[in-house]
């Protein structure tokens, strides 16, 4: 199962798509958005964001930002 999920910045979206599981830095530790997740939003702290998708994995980098998840996607702000 998978949700949409959306990694931006002010200026550039680095990621844009279906994702199977995202791994966070949130502010009160890290923590894996899966599909069906609870509405959600919290800050991140500086860490590594690592997107699970069908097609394999891919990590970011972040120094502070923004998740929220909504029943709909999930968006990171970065």
């Amino acid at each position: 199962m998978t949700f949409s999920l959306t990694i931006t910045t002010l200026s550039d979206v680095l990621f844009h798509g279906d994702a199977k599981s995202v791994t966070l830095p949130g502010s009160a530790g890290e923590l894996t958005v899966l599909a069906k997740h609870m509405p959600l939003v919290t800050p991140l702290r500086q860490g590594t964001i690592t997107v699970r998708t069908e097609g394999g994995e891919e990590n970011f980098s972040v120094e502070k930002g923004i998740l929220e998840v909504s029943r709909e996607k999930v968006t990171v702000l970065l």
